[in-house]
């Protein structure tokens, strides 16, 4: 139980997971900065509060870094590249986002001295697995520079935690979906492209046979997993998962019985380097953050759909 309310930086604050997130702080009474440079965030996505500030900047930028961690107690590091495309097609460019832009993030942490940084991290980093559940010991193996890039952060957390003991933790987040995230994003999830396509009347889109399994964690879910984070101990990675599996196709027929909606699938070429299965272990969030997720798919389906705005619009992450 957290006894003194702090100040928290969220970067990327105003995406898709840092706008739920920064939500779930402040409704714990914290205050919260965001830093974001509205590439994909909005401001929209963010509610007016007088326990919410807002610094327009560039993780890339190490004045703008330092500025916002002034008087900051804990920070969450979400701001990144997120996309895997657009890192196979320009790898350079993603590299200095995501690797360059973290150490920015984590080096202004030790500067100004900040008691906790969690950094987001991705099941992407497993590339194929080789057993299911995957463990936070399981092969890192990334098929992308996104995965790669990852997987660096990773790398220099625990070394900055050895040379200067700071109190670091990586979150390795499954297949998230929920409100505010874009069908029309690069960045975006099969349900959101799912659901986008079913509403408007188009057949939704399959790449490979609908076999393929996923871990969906539902975005509030992930919120609570980032707060009990900055408020632990623990140093190292944790999977952020919900320790299930749910092919594709029995996605879609989850989504078109809530629709009431029977569009047939089109299905597509296997895109190259697509995993055909994936499923995390939870345990350590159950032990590590004292964490089991609440949010079931259907569940989180439902808060989904009633989310939608009425007219076919969407968020943008």
């Amino acid at each position: 139980m957290v006894m003194r309310k702090e100040s928290i930086l969220i970067t990327g604050g105003a995406g898709f997971i840092g706008s739920h997130t920064v939500e779930q702080l402040l409704e714990e009474g914290h205050a919260v900065r965001v830093l974001d440079n509205f590439s994909s965030g909005k401001r929209s996505n963010l509610p007016d509060h007088p326990r919410l500030e807002i610094h327009e900047g560039d993780i890339c930028r190490r004045d703008d870094v330092r500025a916002a961690m002034q008087d900051i107690d804990r920070c969450l590091h979400l701001a990144a590249q997120v996309s895997v495309a657009f890192s196979l097609e320009h790898p350079d460019l993603s590299a200095v986002q995501n690797i360059n832009g973290t150490v920015n993030v984590m080096h202004a942490a030790r500067i100004h001295g900040i008691k906790r940084l969690v950094f987001a991290s991705s099941a992407a980093i497993y590339g194929v697995p080789q057993q299911l559940p995957l463990t936070e010991d399981s092969a890192v193996a990334p098929l992308s520079p996104y995965g790669l890039e990852k997987s660096v952060n990773e790398q220099y957390a625990m070394l900055m935690t050895q040379l200067h003991d700071m109190p670091m933790l990586g979150l390795r987040y499954f297949n998230i979906y929920g409100p505010r995230q874009d069908p029309k994003s690069p960045y975006a999830g099969v349900i959101s492209l799912f659901v986008d396509r079913l509403t408007a009347g188009q057949a939704p889109q399959i790449y490979g046979d609908g076999q393929q399994t996923r871990d969906f964690v539902f975005v509030k879910d992930i919120a609570r997993a980032n707060s009990a984070a900055l408020f632990s101990t623990h140093r190292g990675v944790c999977n952020v998962a919900t320790g299930g599996r749910v092919s594709l196709l029995e996605l879609l027929d989850n989504l078109q019985k809530l629709l009431g909606t029977s569009l047939q699938a089109e299905f597509l070429a296997a895109r190259a380097g697509d995993i055909q299965h994936s499923q995390g272990c939870p345990q350590r969030l159950g032990e590590w953050l004292n964490l089991i997720p609440r949010w079931s798919l259907d569940d989180g389906l439902r808060e989904l759909l009633q989310a939608r705005p009425s007219t076919h619009d969407s968020n943008a992450i």
